[in-house]
């Protein structure tokens, strides 16, 4: 069994007219992921209960109304839960277990949705091809000896694998957004505020968000109703109402005024990367809407500004990790500095320890007004470009990753090779914007994704502007080798 062919609202009806129960479409989607698992490497916890939990589901009868209601979902693995181990894919959180869910999974167990299990990610989120986690290297569906992107790879990949209709991931600097480029799905990240934060493993803290990974634009849509709103666990949420994210997805694109920033097709961007964005202006225009060139000067900052910034506050979020209160404790300290240093020396892996001295060094007496106060001035710089282009337009379309998926151990020497596979969407974090990746071509047979880019809490005008081109192109039904045809 998979979910090629199928979407939430087909399977919805199945289940509400029962032709099949949740716990007999948790049992086939838990056998399709045992039978997967050994070559994909998504997952790191499987829940034990989730047969269970669908049961209890079936028996209060699914909710017709709702389309997550007895739905097997999977969550990235830095999102807390009580029934399932959290580790963040480190070493330093092996076996954690905590005390509260976080308010993403609260949202969806209230919706009836069984979260099956949790997806295997980069080392506390750090990294862009998922080969960061201490455990395991996921692999892409659409060629095994490829990265699905990072930080979240296991929620993209095991998506595009059609294991599950949707999953959660995190997006702090493009880890939503990349993966879904490299594995051919949706991926959303949404307005800075617009999800709650609380219960996800901080990396840091003025980027990170929460956001769904589906098939389609609308069951997209449908994760994101599901998720979003204001919480009073996180002071950062926002209290802007939640529309219905589905309501205008027929609307078209009719008239809509679309801007293409220069620097998105300059050097450093795939010759065929950019043939796909040049197609779907043209398919844009085909639609009725306009297509303009428009320029992002201080995009190219961004990189750089994002690693000094977003490092100092992972140096200042993972401080908590100090082998006393709860985590990875190193048997060999003699005394308390021992117990520091040895526990986060072998607790954290290489990449988690680049970025925390990294950031450490950025905040430090000597350096701060030399790296992080500049960093800080871009940042502004970059939001200031943004709100120039969307006084004239809807939305920002471009690439969103410099290349194809690349191959397992090709980059993951170089960091700063690595950093720049996230130069396209960085500037979104930055900017606090929502961000949404579609599939929107191929290039020797991996997916290509497209980015649309919004005004703040615009989530609905990217899922109008997405439906309106995947109605209209065909990139979305191609499946995978694995699983796949």
């Amino acid at each position: 069994m998979n979910y090629f062919d199928r979407d939430l609202e087909s399977v919805h009806q199945q289940l509400v007219n029962g032709d099949v129960t949740s716990a007999e479409l948790t049992k086939q989607t838990l056998a399709n992921i045992a039978a997967q698992e050994p070559d994909l490497q998504a997952y790191l916890a499987m829940n034990e209960a989730a047969v269970e939990q669908a049961e209890a589901v079936d028996a209060a009868g699914i909710d017709p109304d709702n389309v997550l209601s007895g739905m097997p979902v999977a969550i990235k693995d830095n999102l807390v839960t009580t029934n399932m181990p959290t580790t963040a894919a480190s070493k330093m959180l092996e076996n954690f277990h905590s005390l509260f869910n976080a308010t993403v999974v609260e949202k969806l167990q209230a919706a009836g949705a069984i979260i099956v299990g949790k997806t295997n990610l980069d080392e506390f989120a750090m990294g862009s091809s998922t080969e960061k986690s201490a455990y395991q290297t996921t692999k892409n569906p659409w060629d095994l000896t490829t990265v699905p992107g990072g930080s979240s790879g296991g929620s993209a990949a095991t998506v595009s694998a059609g294991q599950v209709l949707a999953s959660l991931g995190s997006d702090t600097g493009g880890s939503i957004r990349q993966p879904a480029s490299f594995t051919g799905v949706v991926g959303m990240k949404p307005t800075y505020g617009r999800v709650s934060r609380w219960g996800l493993i901080a990396f840091g803290s003025s980027f990170d968000q929460v956001g769904p990974f589906t098939r389609t634009v609308k069951d997209n849509a449908y994760l994101l109703n599901a998720i979003a709103g204001h919480d009073d666990h996180d002071a950062t949420s926002s209290d802007q109402e939640v529309p219905d994210f589905t309501a205008h997805l027929n609307d078209g694109v009719q008239g809509m005024r679309i801007a293409l920033p220069k620097e998105y097709l300059g050097d450093g961007i795939a010759p065929a990367v950019k043939d796909a964005i040049r197609a779907a202006a043209k398919q844009y225009e085909d639609l009725g809407a306009t297509v303009e060139t428009v320029s992002l000067p201080h995009a190219k900052y961004g990189v750089m500004a994002y690693y000094a910034l977003a490092s100092s506050e992972a140096s200042s979020n993972l401080e908590r990790f100090d082998g006393i209160r709860y985590g990875y404790r190193s048997p060999e300290a003699k005394n308390l500095e021992d117990l520091y240093v040895q526990t986060r020396s072998t607790g954290f892996g290489n990449e988690v320890k680049r970025r925390i001295m990294l950031g450490t060094f950025a905040l430090s007496a000597g350096s701060f007004d030399k790296y992080f106060k500049k960093a800080a001035q871009i940042r502004t710089l970059i939001i200031e470009d943004f709100q120039k282009v969307f006084q004239d337009h809807d939305l920002i379309m471009g690439p969103t990753a410099p290349t194809k998926a690349f191959q397992i151990g090709s980059e993951s020497t170089d960091p700063t090779e690595m950093y720049v596979n996230d130069v396209m969407t960085i500037p979104v974090n930055l900017a606090g914007l929502p961000g949404m990746s579609l599939p929107a071509g191929f290039s020797d047979g991996l997916p290509i994704g497209m980015q649309l880019i919004g005004k703040p809490f615009a989530e609905s005008t990217l899922y109008q502007a997405g439906h309106a081109f995947e109605q209209n192109t065909d990139f979305h039904q191609h499946t995978p080798q694995l699983g796949g045809k």
